[in-house]
């Protein structure tokens, strides 16, 4: 049990990163990294999303639809659940912390249609995880997301404060950045010719 555990956790955290090899949830990666501490606060949300988004579609699926044969409505059940569990998200952080809740902005409701959280939740299903392991593989992965993400934030904020010529400031160096890391990222997962 716990060598699966420790495969969920590396598969999802690196080898099979959401935004830098799968290229899930880009919008929010790349509008929300211009600062540390937002891109902190986002990926918390969307790990809190995506654990508790495995969770509550791992039980309507398997009490729900598979029980009545409604496999076919996965995805629009488990798009309603998670934009559920945003607005929940949502209004906690806008009454806890309302500087957080400015910064991210539309980013925010945006973890409802984020391809990251609903990916995680069909993942679940197709690779047959149970209960703990679809629990575990939301966190893992929205932890992967965090990683990815502040480490991102952390390098433009380097860069904002170096010298680079004009052509390059803002989006473009941000794109080269990511791409940067994707590559970096499938170093873990190793080269197949």
């Amino acid at each position: 049990m716990a060598k699966e555990i420790i495969a969920i956790l590396l598969s999802a955290l690196l080898t099979e990163n959401f935004v830098m090899v799968k290229f899930y949830g880009i919008c929010p990666f790349l509008g929300v990294s211009k600062k540390t501490d937002t891109a902190i606060g986002m990926g918390m949300a969307v790990t809190f999303v995506m654990g508790i988004a495995s969770l509550f579609t791992y039980l309507a699926n398997t009490y729900l639809l598979v029980p009545f044969g409604l496999e076919y409505l996965q995805t629009i059940l488990f798009i309603l659940i998670i934009a559920g569990l945003v607005q929940l998200v949502e209004m906690f952080v806008k009454k806890s912390i309302p500087p957080l809740y400015n910064a991210l902005g539309i980013y925010l409701p945006l973890i409802t249609t984020n391809c990251a959280v609903l990916s995680s939740a069909l993942l679940n299903v197709q690779n047959n995880y149970n209960l703990l392991y679809s629990v575990l593989f939301g966190v893992f992965a929205g932890l992967g997301f965090t990683l990815a993400i502040v480490l991102m934030a952390g390098i433009r904020e380097y860069i904002d404060e170096k010298a680079i010529p004009e052509s390059f400031r803002g989006f473009p160096i941000a794109l080269l950045t990511a791409g940067l890391m994707a590559i970096g990222f499938m170093g873990f997962s190793g080269f197949s010719i």
